[in-house]
């Protein structure tokens, strides 16, 4: 009934979001005489605060058309590589007319972005989709929202996740491949290449995994916390609910995105009151730049999207009660995960200084796992300063860790 509830809350607050949209356009539009009121000033952003807290957010675009590389500027179109029914493989094709240019796309190395299925959309990894197509041609995962899964599609475990990945990285091709795996899919793509490994597969020439819990017994963070202090019960029982009429899913169960919303703001309230709170007085001072940005930010942070309730509760259980990739006791039908299993395949992990989501010592313990890999052939990076959306994103990721992540790759390409 609370998805019910929801949905009814939000339609009934429709009509309010946009009444206040239009209001606040109304006393800033220089054309109308409402905006030269002494006090319009006030009430647009008072309007326009009440609209950005009620609408709806849509997944974002990617909105990467064009990137300049060699003093030219290249063309950017989105390809969807694989269509299966929870996820999108897609590749950001790149374009030149001049000839030597486009020789240069064809040598440089292919980059897999597993973007996470936690919550937010896979644009959330826009900045480093356009970071990568400098250098590299760059697919990425584009998980689909579960409520648009029609249900005669079936479940979605976290073995599904995997062999999804397998998949992809089957139909990339793994030559010269580089995979990179950001926060929640560092467990599911490092089972994947352990499982490829096992059966003698050609694996991609490295692994980079950036903000994950590969053993979330170390540092444990809120997130861990709750995950450990209440049984797998509670959350079938309390946070698992099935898609309302009117959507493709309906019935299909699901973690809402609404509660997962709730759940990430939960998390830092006071942080995110200071930035609304901040964004109206930029919009009374007629600080347009850093309003725009506030919108931006919200606009991808605020959309959300419902999880399928079999995959994350297979990823409660397994990551965060059983530890069981860190404990080598994960097997998927049938076959045991074991990450030693893999040796040609080099490695990098990354962790914030900053993270309070995946926690310090998480991801690198990878290293611990995967001992078929030579030494020379494993690094970790610690970002100074930086949170867990700082290693993918911003100034840090751009000048710290960009430059170290696309070494890693060219000293290993092929």
């Amino acid at each position: 009934m609370l998805y019910q509830y929801y949905e009814f809350q939000r339609s009934f607050f429709y009509p309010v979001s946009v009444m206040a949209k239009l209001s606040a356009e109304l006393f800033t539009d220089s054309r109308h005489s409402l905006s030269h009121l002494p006090w319009a000033n006030r009430l647009a952003a008072n309007y326009e605060l009440i609209y950005r807290l009620g609408k709806e957010y849509e997944k974002p675009e990617f909105d990467i058309r064009t990137i300049e590389k060699g003093g030219s500027i290249v063309p950017i179109v989105e390809e969807i590589v694989e269509d299966r029914p929870f996820c999108r493989l897609i590749r950001f094709k790149r374009y030149a007319d001049n000839a030597e240019l486009a020789q240069t796309f064809t040598d440089e190395p292919k980059i897999l972005l597993c973007a996470p299925l936690s919550g937010h959309h896979s644009t959330l990894l826009r900045d480093t989709v356009r970071q990568f197509l400098h250098d590299a041609k760059v697919y990425i995962t584009d998980w689909k929202d579960a409520r648009t899964v029609p249900n005669d599609e079936g479940p979605f475990h976290l073995d599904d996740y995997v062999e999804y990945i397998q998949s992809f990285i089957r139909t990339i091709g793994a030559d010269n491949l580089h995979v990179i795996s950001v926060c929640q899919p560092t467990v599911p793509v490092l089972a994947a290449l352990s499982l490829m490994a096992a059966r003698n597969e050609v694996l991609p020439n490295t692994i980079t995994m950036m903000g994950g819990p590969i053993d979330a017994r170390k540092s444990p963070t809120e997130v861990n916390s709750l995950a450990n202090n209440k049984s797998l019960q509670w959350f079938e029982d309390n946070v698992i609910h099935r898609v309302p009429g009117g959507y493709p899913g309906a019935g299909r169960k699901v973690y809402p995105g609404f509660l997962q919303h709730a759940g990430f703001v939960a998390m830092n309230p006071d942080l995110h009151l200071k930035s609304h709170w901040e964004f109206y007085e930029h919009l009374l001072s007629g600080d347009e730049e850093d309003a725009e940005s506030h919108r931006r930010f919200y606009d991808e942070y605020n959309a959300v999207l419902d999880m399928p309730a079999e995959y994350y509760l297979d990823t409660i259980r397994v990551v965060f009660q059983e530890y069981a990739l860190a404990k080598g006791t994960w097997t998927i039908r049938g076959e045991p995960v074991d990450p030693s299993c893999i040796q040609e395949t080099a490695l990098m992990t990354v962790e914030g200084e900053r993270d309070d989501i995946s926690g310090h010592g998480q991801t690198a313990s990878a290293h611990d796992l995967c001992t078929g890999i030579e030494d020379k052939r494993r690094f970790h990076i610690t970002l100074e300063g930086a949170g867990h959306y700082g290693i993918f994103s911003g100034r840090r990721f751009r000048t710290k860790l960009y430059p170290q992540l696309l070494q890693f790759i060219r000293d290993h390409a092929s």
